[in-house]
């Protein structure tokens, strides 16, 4: 649900157009910034998760990737290996909500390539947003926070020892939704919230990590779909899965570590809200979850 930014790119497709000039890939991809760093992507298997993968590859990093089902993640690994026939991938599944399966695949990542640099935290749930809370089934209720917000925990958890040695940087895939109180979305929004604020706490006991909360965008994703959103709002969900997989490229460089424990949007161009917000941001301590009064 991105207002439309201003954008300016050299890569030339419809997809791509969406691509502000502050996050294009290509300095990464030519460049190879990524080379001999490890990057792990939990929602591998589709949609934004897929795309963030194949950017690391592309930008020369080694890939690991997650999800549930070993076949989809064989697809994601197919596609990766069309496009970058070199790259190093490796696949290992696990349900977010299983802490003893998620330190099983994060400890087999490490293994297999010897390190980790980056884990881009991005599973997601949400039940459909047209039923009052109490009118739920509990459990069903309860899933979204264990995926939204546990299955972010538990990837934290295992690979904190492993980010700690290479000062390395975890973004949790958050959402817009955080920030709202929709009638009928409160597993979601609620969640959403949480997590936000579980950044923070995670900024705030491991300095020797960077960590973001970041909305990707109105991407017309498979839960997107299933929970009817853009019928909801009465908006059209058209950024491109890339977009969100660009932007998260440049929050793990390094050079805008200064929104560490920070909610960020892709639909903020970056550049200007260094340029023209970081030192208020600093200075209030802004961008976090907060009461205020005036």
């Amino acid at each position: 649900m991105c207002s439309e930014p201003t954008l300016s790119s050299t890569l030339t497709s419809d997809v791509w157009a969406r691509i502000y000039a502050a996050i294009d890939p290509q300095h990464h991809w030519k460049g190879q910034t990524y080379k001999g760093k490890v990057a792990f992507i939990t929602g591998a298997s589709r949609g934004i998760g897929r795309a963030i993968a194949l950017f690391y590859a592309k930008a020369g990093a080694s890939v690991a990737i997650s999800a549930r089902k070993q076949e989809t993640l064989q697809q994601t690994k197919d596609i990766i290996l069309e496009d970058v026939p070199h790259a190093q991938v490796g696949i290992f599944p696990a349900d977010v909500k299983d802490p003893d399966a998620v330190a099983v695949a994060v400890s087999g990542a490490v293994e297999y390539f010897g390190r980790l640099d980056v884990l881009i935290a991005n599973a997601g749930a949400s039940l459909a947003f047209d039923t009052p809370m109490v009118d739920r089934d509990a459990k069903m209720w309860w899933n979204t926070f264990e995926v939204n917000l546990f299955g972010v925990y538990n990837f934290v958890r295992a690979a904190m020892m492993h980010l700690q040695r290479t000062h390395g940087h975890i973004v949790a895939i958050s959402s817009i939704g955080a920030q709202f109180r929709s009638r009928f979305a409160s597993d979601y929004e609620i969640s959403k919230h949480a997590l936000n604020r579980l950044v923070e706490f995670i900024a705030q006991e491991y300095p020797e990590i960077k960590i973001f909360s970041f909305h990707p965008g109105g991407v017309r994703t498979e839960l997107a779909i299933s929970t009817r959103l853009e019928e909801k709002f009465g908006v059209e969900f058209s950024d491109p899965p890339e977009l969100a997989a660009a932007a998260t490229l440049c929050l793990t460089s390094g050079r805008y570590d200064w929104l560490n424990g920070r909610f960020y949007s892709v639909c903020w161009d970056i550049e200007e809200v260094e340029r023209d917000w970081k030192d208020k941001i600093l200075e209030k301590e802004l961008l976090v979850s907060k009461l205020a009064v005036s």
